[in-house]
């Protein structure tokens, strides 16, 4: 009778359990949609007490009128410690975790302050990747960033262990408020359809007719509902007998005209490489022509071989990224590629997409760019292949000589979770060396 007792005392206490994950009471559940305002609910946690930062609910400085999760250095310059708190999730929906962040002297934010969450099953094991939340961009008018990320919960996951954390600064302090985790539909696709163009111009007189030439290769990207196409590097010089100087022209000019005008008749984004002139200087420079024909920006090249130093080209100095109505992308020309630094700095600020126009180059290296930024990369060449690449470096259509234009389709919002590293793109710049360690300056 006892051991009847006993074996009852215990499905009592699976059972209670069991209603406290379904209900969790004193725990905000994702089916309820509130911020985790009860910050009684928040714990503190570190690797390690000796590298442990100070942790402290702070109330004057606040988040709309709520009282913050502060973390602070306190002089130890390899600080790690989070605050934490586990909710019930269900497996298979979608939820969309947001939180916000006030820092002060902290070197390096993107390194020093973030999210993970922890999917945990039935056992309290984990189960599948962790995740690091994207930085937005986004900040209010009072300076708070913003950490946000739509996920589709993993299917043995019953729980979440969030964590908010600040890590490897002595002298900084991190505010964390308006924690949430609530229900969220099935993302929408962000699809964009890619094209590039295989061509070298032959044997022409001027600039003029190169351009007449990738006219009709422009018209078949249409025809396949490209959203953007991207040209080679100097399309106005290659194959005529102009030297960099005689093939510049100013920015706004001919070339712009020229593409414009097609660029608004397809309804559809434009990027190309030429020559610009600017009083006495000349540039190496990819022009974006949008949708509606206007020139959307430009970008000078930063990176010049010898070759074009001795002819008379000036490199540029600066490196913009472009917002277009499907993404926000950057642009690097030929030589640009051989070089890391670019293209991270390119993906640091956002773009999702880098376009290369590319005389010729190092296939490896083009490769690697892709997925060393986890962004898509598409190349057009002369001497190289003009393709689109995906976040593996792979190759997913190529133009060649016998089809020189390619259009492909892929999907911005699609999560590429890696083997062992989960999602890659968010963990790069989390894990970065720091810049004082790699600084090039003597």
């Amino acid at each position: 009778m006892k051991k009847i007792r006993k074996i009852y005392q215990i499905i009592q206490v699976k059972l209670t359990i069991m209603l406290l994950m379904m209900f969790c009471p004193g725990q905000e559940c994702l089916a309820t949609g509130r911020a985790m305002d009860d910050l009684s609910g928040w714990q503190f946690s570190s690797q390690r007490k000796e590298i442990a930062p100070d942790f402290f609910i702070d109330k004057e400085n606040r988040y709309k009128d709520l009282s913050t999760l502060a973390l602070k250095g306190n002089g130890k310059s390899y600080v790690n410690g989070h605050w934490f708190r586990i909710i019930n999730v269900n497996p298979g929906t979608y939820c969309d975790f947001s939180t916000h962040y006030l820092t002060e002297k902290v070197e390096e934010e993107n390194r020093c302050v973030l999210a993970r969450i922890i999917w945990l099953d039935k056992e309290s094991n984990q189960t599948g990747m962790a995740e690091y939340p994207a930085l937005t961009g986004i900040v209010n008018p009072d300076g708070w960033r913003e950490i946000r990320q739509v996920y589709k919960v993993p299917g043995e996951a019953v729980q979440a262990r969030i964590e908010l954390i600040y890590r490897w600064d002595e002298d900084g302090t991190v505010r964390f408020g308006g924690t949430e985790m609530n229900k969220a539909e099935n993302p929408l696709s962000r699809i964009v359809r890619l094209a590039t163009i295989h061509h070298r111009p032959a044997n022409n007189r001027s600039s003029e007719e190169n351009l007449e030439e990738f006219k009709d290769l422009i018209v078949q990207a249409a025809s396949g509902k490209a959203d953007i196409v991207c040209l080679p590097e100097a399309i106005t010089l290659a194959g005529t007998p102009h030297d960099y100087i005689s093939a510049s022209e100013p920015v706004p000019g001919p070339t712009t005209r020229f593409l414009g005008e097609l660029a608004k008749e397809h309804r559809m984004y434009i990027v190309a490489g030429i020559l610009e002139r600017e009083d006495e200087v000349v540039y190496n420079t990819a022009i974006l022509m949008d949708r509606n024909g206007d020139l959307a920006g430009k970008y000078r090249k930063l990176s010049l071989p010898r070759e074009e130093i001795e002819g008379g080209v000036t490199p540029g100095d600066r490196l913009p990224v472009f917002d277009t109505d499907f993404g926000r992308i950057g642009i690097m020309i030929c030589w640009d590629v051989t070089f890391p630094e670019t293209a991270r700095a390119l993906a640091v600020k956002g773009a999702e997409i880098i376009f290369l126009p590319i005389w010729g180059g190092n296939l490896v290296l083009t490769r690697a760019r892709a997925i060393e930024n986890q962004v898509y990369l598409v190349s057009s060449t002369y001497d190289m292949k003009s393709a689109i690449f995906d976040l593996e470096g792979e190759i997913l259509e190529e133009a060649t000589d016998k089809k020189p234009v390619i259009v492909a389709e892929v999907d911005l919002n699609r999560q590429k979770l890696w083997p062992w590293l989960g999602d890659f793109k968010n963990r790069i710049p989390r894990e970065m060396p720091p810049r004082k360690a790699v600084s090039l300056d003597k």
